[in-house]
């Protein structure tokens, strides 16, 4: 990751932290958002005291214009953008306790317009700026493909986030594709799970490994990232 600029969204806490951390660590410019500016800080605090490299931005992506002025200060700080990964995301309760038929007006658009409108607009305004080997990531879980209790319209949200790297992917000659960790223990989904540190390399791997044919527009779950590593 020597060199490269990568922009991660949501990289105040769980996933997005994490990965951030590591691709600082491995050498690579990170240019990481969230709405918590304080938390963001925190993150670029630990990034620069370990020696990496980081621009932060506060950002919120269900804004398009905050998300155009953070491409911009990515291409601005760190030459065309080598690698997005949209990972931003909200959940509006308490994992299996929000029966889509329970759910309020809000609550579904917000989730909406969080998980998969901001995934939307991550991915197009990063698209001026790109290299040409660029390589898009959009985080995601099992909610959005299997059936699942309880969790309301965040499942059609990351159901939207994965049409949307699909379409990406048929659209532009840029490698998408869409990464599933499996149940990790974050402020999102709650206690239990792998720890955020230990899916980071699955990220990685998608960003500077992963042969182009597996990245067009698939979801690279857990498995598929352990068979690649035999």
């Amino acid at each position: 990751m020597d060199g490269k600029t990568v922009v991660i969204t949501g990289a105040s806490t769980g996933i997005g932290r994490a990965v951030a951390v590591d691709l600082a660590a491995a050498g690579a410019h990170v240019v990481i958002c969230s709405r918590n500016a304080e938390r963001l800080r925190e993150t670029a605090d630990t990034i620069t005291e370990a020696g990496g490299e980081v621009t932060t931005k506060r950002a919120d992506v269900r804004d398009e214009y905050d998300v155009e002025h953070l491409m911009e200060v990515a291409a601005a700080e760190g030459g065309r953008i080598d690698g997005v990964i949209a990972n931003a995301g909200v959940y509006h309760g308490e994992t299996g306790t929000t029966p889509i038929h329970q759910e309020s007006y809000a609550a579904y658009d917000d989730h909406l317009k969080t998980n998969g409108r901001g995934v939307f607009a991550t991915l197009r305004e990063a698209i001026p700026h790109l290299s040409e080997d660029a390589r898009l990531v959009v985080s995601s879980g099992m909610v959005a493909r299997e059936k699942s209790e309880g969790v309301g319209s965040y499942a059609v949200s990351k159901a939207t986030a994965e049409a949307v790297a699909r379409g990406f992917a048929a659209d532009t000659p840029y490698d998408v594709c869409v990464v599933d960790p499996g149940l990790v223990a974050t402020d999102l989904s709650g206690p239990g799970g792998h720890d955020p540190e230990n899916v980071v390399e699955q990220y990685r791997w998608v960003l500077a490994e992963a042969p182009s044919e597996e990245l067009d527009g698939d979801v690279i779950d857990r498995r598929t990232f352990r068979k690649s590593q035999r």
